[in-house]
């Protein structure tokens, strides 16, 4: 009976850790779940790969996503990671836009010179 009182608080942390952790993976699981019920055409999004495109058509398990100009692909919507924010998608487009400036300004001192 002793060796069973020192083993109580130990079932009961182990048995909190538990509950903690399946809660927090359950809230996860949701967002997610969320966000692939909630994607439309036009919208911005990042593959768990890395790749940033455009949603043009959406099926029930899977998602068409325009990656460059013409080049449609469908990936299984559980690839869709997570939504670029219209702010966050205009600033790629200004960084962008500052780097190729920098770029022609370097090839044009190596033409000049």
């Amino acid at each position: 009976m002793e060796s069973f009182v020192l083993f109580l608080p130990f079932l009961l942390i182990m048995g909190g850790f538990m509950y903690f952790a399946s809660r927090r993976q359950r809230r996860a699981m949701q967002a997610t779940i969320d966000l692939h019920d909630s994607l439309q055409t036009g919208d911005r999004v990042h593959t768990t790969s890395g790749l940033e495109a455009t949603v043009v058509g959406i099926a029930d398990d899977t998602v068409d996503l325009e990656i460059a100009p013409g080049v449609v692909t469908t990936w299984m919507k559980l690839a869709v990671r997570d939504r670029i924010a219209p702010d966050e998608d205009e600033d790629l487009d200004a960084d962008l836009d500052e780097e190729d400036e920098d770029s022609d300004d370097e090839s044009r001192a190596t033409k000049d010179s």
